[in-house]
């Protein structure tokens, strides 16, 4: 079986705390349907730096990625639709769906 990278993109954050907890009740609910799908689940980035390829390290980004979830598939259909039914869609984010390659060693 394959494994995906779901990434996460954009998104709002949650107009207030009880909101919050409302999207990850929802957000623990999706990986729970998951299952044993789920390899790695909610890997999300903070304190984000970028190094350029002069050596120079500038704070933040230069996307928008948040964070991502691994998770096993027989086809990428079937990742994509795991995907689809992600809550962080319900906050305004996108989702990326990958096929990560096995490399030799």
């Amino acid at each position: 079986m394959a494994q995906y990278i779901i990434t996460y993109l954009g998104g709002n954050q949650p107009s207030s705390p009880e909101k919050g907890k409302q999207h990850f009740a929802k957000y623990k609910e999706w990986l729970s349907s998951l299952g044993d799908s789920v390899v790695s689940p909610a890997n999300p980035f903070k304190n984000t730096h970028t190094v350029n390829s002069d050596g120079n390290v500038m704070p933040g980004g230069t996307t928008s990625m948040s964070g991502y979830t691994t998770v096993e598939a027989d086809s990428m259909e079937a990742a994509l639709a795991m995907a689809k039914a992600c809550p962080f869609l319900d906050i305004g984010g996108s989702l990326e769906v990958s096929e990560l390659m096995q490399m030799p060693g």
